[in-house]
C-alpha cells in the first residue's frame, strides 16, 4: 500500500502528517474543515513533487500581485488561473466536478462560500467537457464552507463544489485556483 510506504499506516500518523503542516512547504493558511486528509495523504504521496510545486508556489508568491488568467507552473500537470469577480447569487452558480485534477482553491482578497457535496449525491446536467475537465452536476449542497484570505479547500474528483457563492452581501472576490493534475 503506498501510504504504508509513507507512513500514513495509522490514524496517529495521518493526523501527524496533516497536523503539523509541513505539505504546505511553509504557507500560512489553514485548510478548511472539508478537507480530507485522507484523500490529500493518498493523492500527495502520489506525486509529492507536484503538490509540493504547488503549495511551495502559493508560499513564496505575492498572490495579490498575480495578474488574472493562466500561469503556468509545470505545464499541463500544475497551473494556476486566477480570476476576480463579484461573488454570486445562488441561482447564478452551479455544482461542478473535475476528473483529472484536483483544485486547491484560495480567496485571495474579498469573501465567497463555497457549497460542497459528494458526488456520489449528485446527478449529470451537463456531459463532461474533457478539454476543460469540468461537470456540471445537479444536486443539493449538503455543506458550505466560508472562502476568505487565510483558508483554503481542496477539492478531488469525488468531491462536486459550487464555488463563487455570495456571503452574505455580494463581495469583489480575488481568487486563484491552482490546479494538479492527478489522472
Amino acid at each position: 500500500m503506498e501510504n504504508r510506504k509513507q507512513g500514513m499506516d495509522t490514524p496517529e500518523h495521518l493526523q501527524q502528517w496533516f497536523g503539523g503542516g509541513e505539505w504546505k512547504m511553509g504557507w500560512s493558511a489553514m485548510p478548511d474543515a472539508s478537507v480530507d486528509p485522507i484523500a490529500l495523504s493518498a493523492h500527495f504521496h502520489r506525486n509529492p513533487e507536484r503538490w509540493e510545486q504547488a503549495f511551495r508556489f502559493l508560499a513564496t508568491t505575492d498572490l495579490m500581485a498575480l495578474p488574472k488568467g493562466r500561469h503556468e507552473l509545470d505545464g499541463t500537470d500544475l497551473y494556476a488561473s486566477v480570476d476576480e469577480y463579484l461573488s454570486r447569487e445562488p441561482e447564478d452558480c452551479r455544482l461542478e466536478a473535475h476528473r483529472r485534477y484536483a483544485d486547491i482553491q484560495y480567496v485571495i482578497a474579498g469573501q465567497e462560500q463555497i457549497g460542497i457535496t459528494p458526488l456520489a449525491d449528485t446527478v449529470e446536467a451537463t456531459p463532461y467537457h474533457h478539454d476543460n475537465d469540468i461537470l456540471f452536476l445537479d444536486g443539493e449542497v449538503s455543506q458550505y464552507g466560508q472562502a476568505i484570505p487565510g483558508k483554503f479547500f481542496v477539492f478531488f474528483p469525488e468531491n462536486a463544489h459550487m464555488p463563487c457563492l455570495k456571503s452574505g452581501e455580494r463581495s469583489q472576490v480575488k481568487k486563484v485556483v491552482v490546479k494538479v493534475r492527478i489522472g
